[in-house]
């Protein structure tokens, strides 16, 4: 794994556990009894963006390095999760079709 995509894991990794963080313990307008005229009673009120990117931060590395582990030193590898060629009908050339 080159550097480039260790960091392409990295965001990855990041953005999908800050989509399902943020969500969580999200405080509504509404919640709060204090509406702002021209908004939606669902909008935050309090959401602790900066806590839930800092704590996403600290997660994704943790998975990140667990997966890059896996993968610099091979403990899981492509033909491990290949399950059409396990359990597939197999190459052509395998069922006398090739040419």
């Amino acid at each position: 794994m080159g550097p480039v995509t260790g960091l392409v894991l990295y965001a990855v990794i990041w953005s999908m556990i800050f989509m399902v963080a943020i969500p969580i313990r999200l405080q509504t307008q509404t919640e709060a009894g204090a509406v702002v005229p021209g908004t939606h009673g669902g909008s935050p009120q309090r959401h602790d963006l900066k806590k839930k990117a800092w704590i996403t931060t600290l997660v994704a590395l943790l998975l990140w390095a667990l997966a890059a582990w896996i993968i610099l030193t091979g403990q899981i590898t492509l033909s491990d999760i290949d399950l059409f060629t396990r359990f597939g009908p197999g190459p052509i050339e395998e069922r006398g079709l090739g040419g």
